[in-house]
């Protein structure tokens, strides 16, 4: 499965997700409004990644420790979105539970107690 799939997978694996294209890249969104990840093929380089959400402090000390996997994307790095690389080897444990995080950060309180709820998690 190539990446894109894998995490297009990660997304919609994910309570009340939607997948549509926003500025021409794939994008999953919670309840078809608010976007949690974006794919950024080629974006302003010649790189392939992700956009997500983050908490607080997350996109400052993953980059420190991993600038070779992690970047503050544009547009969004100043409100905290984590850019993820994923033309490099993948863990692709670490980057479910980064989607997931994503979707903790946008979605509404009911949903996330939905998601605690049950395991949405594809294998």
């Amino acid at each position: 499965m190539d990446a894109l799939e894998h995490l297009r997978r990660l997304c919609l694996a994910l309570p009340e997700v939607t997948e549509r294209l926003s500025h021409g890249e794939p994008t999953w969104f919670v309840r078809g409004k608010k976007t949690f990840v974006t794919s950024a093929d080629h974006h302003h380089d010649d790189r392939t990644a992700f956009w997500c959400a983050a908490g607080p402090g997350v996109q400052e000390t993953l980059v420190a420790q991993a600038p070779e996997k992690y970047f503050r994307p544009p547009y969004v790095g100043h409100r905290g979105w984590l850019g993820v690389y994923l033309d490099v080897p993948l863990d692709w444990d670490v980057l479910a539970d980064l989607v997931e995080d994503a979707y903790r950060v946008i979605a509404p309180k009911t949903l996330v107690a939905q998601l605690d709820a049950s395991s949405c998690r594809p294998d």
